[in-house]
């Protein structure tokens, strides 16, 4: 499935816009995760144990998005954007939607 950010797909037209489509991830780091995290961020520098977590739970976000395009019979998916907001001070909600269509190869 072609997944993308803007609105128009070159070589392709949106013969169906099927809805709105998303995928939702939750996730909290462990407690060895956030103590490690902690320490580092006395020091500085990049956190890696929630730049990990955080690019996993895109991933995520975007397979899940992904299914449920698919389930809603679309082949792609246009203005694709990610939101995320932090639950409590642990977990972390990651969001990726856009908006399902169906698309068609334009004719040269």
């Amino acid at each position: 499935m072609l997944v993308v950010t803007t609105e128009n797909i070159a070589g392709y037209r949106v013969k169906e816009v099927k809805g709105q489509v998303f995928g939702l991830v939750v996730r909290s780091r462990g407690l060895a995760g956030n103590i490690m995290a902690g320490l580092r961020s006395i020091i500085g520098g990049e956190i890696t144990e929630y730049t990990q977590l955080l690019e996993e739970a895109r991933r995520h976000a975007v397979d899940r998005m992904v299914k449920n395009a698919h389930r809603m019979g679309a082949n792609a998916v246009v203005m694709m954007r990610f939101d995320s907001s932090e639950m409590g001070q642990t977990m972390s909600e990651i969001v990726a939607y856009g908006t399902a269509v169906v698309i068609e190869p334009v004719a040269p």
